[in-house]
C-alpha cells in the first residue's frame, strides 16, 4: 500500500525543516512526501529546496489561502490510497507511517485514523498553572490510552496534525469542506470532526492508533491566555457553521443552545474560581459561546449558504 505524507504549511519556516526531516527517515518502504506551500511569504520555499532533489519529496505552491484548500490540493496531487497529514510544526516518530499503513491494510472499513500527540514546550518553559488538560487539547495534545480504540463519538476525533484518511472516502465526500479549517490567522476548525461524523454515519470506522506518535511544538504565543480566548471564539464560530452544514440546528434553536452554554460556562468559572485551570477553562468555553452566538445572529440576519 502506498501512502502519501502531506505537510500543508503557511509561514512556519522555523519549524518546517524538522517536520520534513522526520518524514524522510520513516521506516515504511512505499511512500511519497508532498509539501503544500499555502501562500507563504517567509523562507518556506528555501527550506524545502534544501532537501531537494529527493526521490520522495515534492513541493507544490497553493496561492489560495486556507488549510482545507491546501489539504485538497495535496490530495489531488497524488494517487496514493491513504493520505496522511502532518502539521508543519510537528515531528513524526520513525514508525508513524508503518503503523498507519498496517491499520489501513488490516481494516478495509477504516476511513480515518490518528495517533498519540505529545507536546514539545519552548525551551525553558513548562505548562502554565492555568492550563487544564482540556485546553491542552487546543495545543494538539491527544492521548486516549495505550491500546487502539474505535472512535464512536465525533468529539474524540483524531487531531488534524496527526491524521490519516482513505482516499476513496475523502473523494466520496468531495474533499475537505472549504467552509471549515484555518484561513490565515483565523482559527476556524471542526473540519476533522465533521469528517468523523460523516464516516460514522456512513458505517465507516475511525480509530485511535497509540503507536502512530507525533510530537507537536507549542509556539510561545500559544502560551498566552489571549490565544486560548481567540481559539475558543473561533471554536464557537466553527461549531455554528458545522451544525448548519449538518442540518442539525438552525436559527433560534442555535441561539437558545448557545445562550444556555454561555450561562453554564460563566457559572462554572465562578464555581471553580479558586482553581486557576478549571476557572480559565470555563471562561474560554463561555467566551467561545459569544463567538457562537454572534455567528448565529449573522446567520439569522443574512443566512449563509454553505457547501455540503
Amino acid at each position: 500500500m502506498q501512502l502519501c505524507a502531506i505537510i500543508c504549511t503557511h509561514n512556519r519556516a522555523a519549524y518546517l525543516g524538522k517536520a520534513i526531516k522526520s518524514l524522510l527517515v520513516q521506516d515504511y518502504p512505499d511512500y511519497e512526501i508532498i509539501v503544500v506551500d499555502n501562500a507563504s511569504t517567509d523562507t518556506t520555499r528555501e527550506v524545502v529546496d534544501a532537501h531537494l532533489p529527493h526521490p520522495r519529496l515534492r513541493y507544490l505552491y497553493e496561492p489560495q489561502l486556507g488549510l482545507s484548500v491546501a489539504r485538497n490540493t495535496g490530495a489531488q496531487a497524488t494517487q496514493s490510497e491513504v493520505l496522511t497529514y502532518l502539521d508543519d510544526d510537528a515531528i513524526a516518530s520513525p514508525s508513524w507511517l508503518s503503523t498507519i499503513a498496517a491499520a489501513f491494510t488490516a481494516n478495509p472499513q477504516l476511513a480515518i485514523a490518528g495517533g498519540h500527540v505529545k507536546l514539545l514546550w519552548p525551551e525553558g518553559q513548562t505548562a502554565p498553572p492555568w492550563l487544564s488538560a482540556g485546553l491542552a487539547g487546543n495545543l494538539g495534545a491527544y492521548d486516549l490510552g495505550d491500546r487502539p480504540l474505535a472512535i464512536t463519538q465525533p468529539n474524540l476525533t483524531p487531531r488534524g496534525l496527526n491524521y490519516a484518511i482513505r482516499r476513496s472516502f475523502l473523494e466520496s465526500v468531495g474533499g475537505f469542506d472549504l467552509n471549515l479549517g484555518r484561513v490565515g490567522k483565523n482559527l476556524l476548525s471542526n473540519e476533522e470532526l465533521r469528517m468523523t461524523a460523516i464516516a460514522l454515519k456512513r458505517q465507516w470506522q475511525v480509530y485511535y492508533l497509540p503507536q502512530a506518535t507525533v510530537a507537536h511544538h507549542v509556539t510561545p504565543e500559544r502560551l498566552e491566555r489571549r490565544w486560548f480566548l481567540k481559539r475558543g471564539w473561533w471554536q464557537g464560530v466553527s461549531e455554528c457553521y458545522r451544525e448548519r452544514v449538518a442540518g442539525r440546528r438552525k436559527g433560534w434553536r442555535q441561539f437558545c443552545q448557545g445562550g444556555e452554554r454561555l450561562v453554564r460556562g460563566l457559572y462554572k468559572a465562578l464555581k471553580y474560581r479558586h482553581d486557576p485551570a478549571l476557572r480559565f477553562d470555563n471562561l474560554v468555553y463561555a467566551y467561545g459561546q459569544i463567538g457562537y452566538l454572534l455567528a448565529v445572529a449573522r446567520g439569522l440576519i443574512a443566512p449563509v449558504t454553505l457547501k455540503s
